[in-house]
């Protein structure tokens, strides 16, 4: 997946964030292994960078400091991590919020900071557990289209757990679609859609519809592919 966004839809319970959990090496497998590059992922490392639900910024650092903790923590020279911090916070639009602290930030903000903060250690794959589902449909839309410039500059592999088919249609190259406890994978899908993606385009609409369905069947069909021919 070296420079694509992969989404994971399936319904509650089905085990998403868990399994995005064992990617990042925080929770451990019953059985098999997480491969990245070859290597075995045990434990959490900067290979991984991963943006919760919640944007867990640290209240009694300013903004620029919570972007730095980690390249502090790994001991990386102060005109490095002061460049990268302020890369990063370039990168999502806030290079003027540096010496602000997170309680004066909206929620959009805040999560924008938590995405730099991920992208300081230069992971290998970026990993976000529904980053934005606390968010308002308008800032939730404006930070979308944040990650979008973000993967296109860095060229980052993104991979996402979403409730929403729409965020995952917009955003998402491929699909991992999860069926319900316990869960297994059901279908995975490419989106064969232009980008910048239009949400009430025919086609975009008819490929809503036709994961909505898949989600709803009972029984698992091969991988396909969804987008300008429809599904094949």
């Amino acid at each position: 997946m070296i420079g694509e966004i992969v989404a994971i839809l399936g319904p509650s319970g089905c085990g998403k964030t868990t399994l995005l959990r064992i990617i990042a090496g925080l929770e451990k497998p019953s059985s098999g292994d997480v491969l990245l590059d070859g290597e075995k992922v045990e434990q959490p490392g900067p290979q991984l960078g991963m943006v919760f639900q919640e944007h867990a910024l640290l209240p009694w650092l300013s903004v620029h400091r919570n972007v730095s903790v980690g390249l502090e923590m790994r001991g990386i020279p102060q005109e490095e991590t002061r460049g990268r911090m302020m890369q990063y916070l370039s990168m999502v639009g806030l290079s003027d919020s540096a010496e602000r602290y997170p309680h004066e930030l909206s929620g959009g903000m805040r999560q924008r900071v938590a995405v730099a903060r991920a992208l300081t250690l230069e992971p290998k794959l970026l990993l976000m557990d529904e980053p934005f589902s606390a968010l308002d449909f308008q800032t939730r839309r404006q930070i979308q289209q944040d990650i979008l410039q973000v993967q296109e500059r860095t060229g980052k592999a993104i991979l996402m757990v979403t409730h929403s088919i729409e965020e995952a249609i917009y955003l998402a190259d491929r699909l991992v679609l999860l069926s319900s406890r316990p869960g297994m994978v059901r279908e995975v899908l490419k989106i064969d859609l232009d980008r910048p993606r239009d949400r009430a385009s025919p086609l975009f609409l008819k490929s809503l519809n036709y994961v909505l369905n898949c989600l709803n069947a009972s029984v698992a069909p091969e991988s396909r592919k969804i987008g300008g021919t429809g599904a094949n």
